[in-house]
């Protein structure tokens, strides 16, 4: 037999009469956590080859949801209500009985591939558990299962990854791997928790494109869980919008999408960047106005600047002959996937780092060619907001002495005045003076980014570098970090460097935008000449990559016995 025979006969075929019958029915759905209640009273349906998204922030019980599906809540949790899955109902179902389902008939990928693999065994030794689970358990016919299905999942070298450690690959094929993991046993219905939340658009899109590839022609059930409502609506069939654990609104894709009726999924529709290209146009005119000042210095100066690293022996150039300017009061975006040069740029910006050749000015002082010590004075006028804010802030220092600790450290004032400059940071972002003694732990997710920009702005700096500041965060929080920077920059006069792969984002706060490729900017200009009229095909394929919120297009679907997974060929899914 085969390899790819294996993938379409491990499970029996689904009868045309079947089909009526949803696949997963989940009914009156309760789950505890001790005496909490995270999700009250949900149901939906899942039909056989069909997709569902489950839609909302953190907290509203997505993933909770999923977990219950997959039988893999904490011991501390108890569930009640009804689960079916394929006809048999599964939430009282012994361990024993269901652990053959888990793998087999449902599969999961995770959200983040680099918690879900095993840091010090190869991709091939954890691929192998897999392949047991589509009973391919002789050496051979299991390795050559798990090549074929990593071809097919879009792997350029499929033999490479086998021999590799998830370290040695990049974020997209970590990705791929877990597709490829979760879809050799060939399951009934597959569970993708947030599975490109952390990934570039256009890795993002060709993700979603192989999920919806694989799921219509391999005829598997898909739910998604997401908190973005454009990506819910390209590739779902029907959305069920959560909040606070319970179900706000359910229906077809189309229904909720065009009209949702409550006002969270109102809300939801509403900051989805993408869907909402022009929301802080008025915040960003400003900006605008400074832009079209003549005459006026730039904030910024970067001129002709090239970064080489060695890596393994070989000069790497990370950043190559790289020139852009910022006027003052204005927010410049750097923007490209991974590895194009965005990171090194700001590192060199910052002083972090210093080029081989070219100069970086700031407020008219030269930055490179300065020693640590003499960065010190303009550190003081050059901030950083980091990308995370769960791990960027010291978990054992309040509010007050994170925030305060700038301050501090350039011997800024006396006691009182820096206790009042602190209360004043915080509320210029919007956090009230009941937090200053709480610890990051007891803060939400948006509180902490909120405190970490309060802290930036604590010494009332000229720039502010935005390193992906709000790509932990679900759109919800987003938006009012977006509102929070512009009014801050409308009020303050400040200029921002914005970091980001979302380029939707990009659209609603930036006022200039720099592309990057391999270490150099392909295209530079204003927001409108680059989303309205790019003229490099790497800039038309980042903008087409943005979720738009239409259906995306898919084959139509075959009937699953006639269709091997050996007929999803590389080319189709690149």
């Amino acid at each position: 037999m085969a390899p790819h025979d294996r993938l379409t006969t491990a499970f029996p075929r689904t009868l045309p009469a079947e089909r009526s019958a949803p696949l997963l029915e989940v009914e009156n759905l309760d789950v505890f956590y001790g005496a909490n209640r995270v999700v009250t009273d949900v149901g939906f349906a899942l039909g056989r080859g069909k997709s569902l998204a489950l839609i909302g922030e953190s907290g509203s019980g997505k993933s909770t949801i999923a977990r219950t599906v997959l039988r893999l809540l904490p011991g501390s949790a108890r569930a009640s209500g009804r689960v079916s899955f394929d006809g048999q109902e599964i939430l009282d179902l012994p361990e024993r009985r269901f652990r053959p389902l888990r793998g087999r008939a449902i599969g999961f990928v995770p959200q983040d591939p680099g918690n879900a693999l095993n840091p010090v065994r190869t991709i091939g030794a954890q691929a192998l558990e897999a392949a047991a689970l589509a009973d391919a358990r002789d050496p051979r016919t299991a390795r050559g299962l798990i090549l074929e299905t990593f071809a097919q999942v879009g792997l350029d070298n499929p033999q490479r990854v086998i021999d590799s450690y998830p370290h040695q690959l990049s974020g997209g094929m970590l990705q791929r791997v877990l597709i490829g993991l979760a879809v050799l046993p060939r399951p009934l219905l597959l569970v993708a928790d947030e599975p490109t939340s952390a990934l570039d658009v256009t890795i993002q899109k060709r993700i979603l494109d192989l999920l919806s590839r694989l799921q219509h022609d391999l005829d598997i059930s898909l739910l998604l869980i997401t908190h973005d409502l454009a990506i819910a609506a390209e590739r779902a069939d029907s959305i069920v919008v959560l909040k606070d654990g319970a179900v706000q609104e359910a229906g077809s894709t189309a229904a909720v999408f065009a009209s949702p009726t409550s006002l969270y999924a109102k809300k939801l529709h509403a900051d989805v960047p993408a869907l909402n290209p022009h929301r802080y146009a008025a915040l960003r005119d400003p900006g605008v106005r400074r832009l079209a000042e003549a005459g006026q210095a730039p904030k910024i100066t970067v001129s002709n600047v090239t970064k080489t690293f060695e890596v393994d022996g070989k000069e790497l150039t990370a950043v190559n002959d790289v020139s852009f300017s910022v006027a003052s009061g204005t927010t410049h975006a750097l923007v490209g996937e991974s590895g194009s040069g965005k990171t090194t740029t700001i590192r060199l910006l910052l002083g972090l780092e210093q080029p081989e050749r070219g100069t970086i000015t700031v407020a008219g002082e030269t930055i490179t060619g300065r020693t640590r010590r003499s960065m010190q004075a303009a550190w003081r006028h050059l901030q950083l907001v980091y990308q995370n804010p769960f791990t960027s802030l010291d978990p054992s220092w309040t509010v007050e002495r994170l925030v305060r600790e700038p301050l501090d450290r350039f011997g800024i004032g006396t006691k009182a005045e820096r206790a009042d400059w602190v209360r004043a940071a915080l509320v210029d972002v919007g956090l009230g003076a009941h937090l200053v003694g709480r610890r990051p732990q007891a803060l939400s997710g948006g509180q902490r980014q909120r405190v970490a920009i309060a802290r930036a702005l604590v010494l009332r700096p000229d720039v502010i570098v935005l390193d992906e500041p709000t790509s932990a965060l679900d759109v919800s929080v987003q938006a009012d970090i977006v509102a929070v920077l512009l009014e801050l920059q409308a009020k303050l006069g400040l200029t921002y460097v914005f970091v980001s792969h979302d380029l939707a984002l990009v659209r609603q706060l930036a006022h200039t935008v720099s592309v990057m490729r391999h270490g150099r900017i392909v295209e530079h200009g204003t927001v409108a000449e680059i989303f309205e009229n790019p003229r490099e095909p790497y800039t038309v394929a980042l903008l087409q990559s943005i979720p738009s919120g239409a259906a995306a297009p898919i084959r139509t679907r075959q009937p699953r016995p006639a269709v091997p997974v050996a007929a999803l060929g590389q080319e189709q899914i690149a």
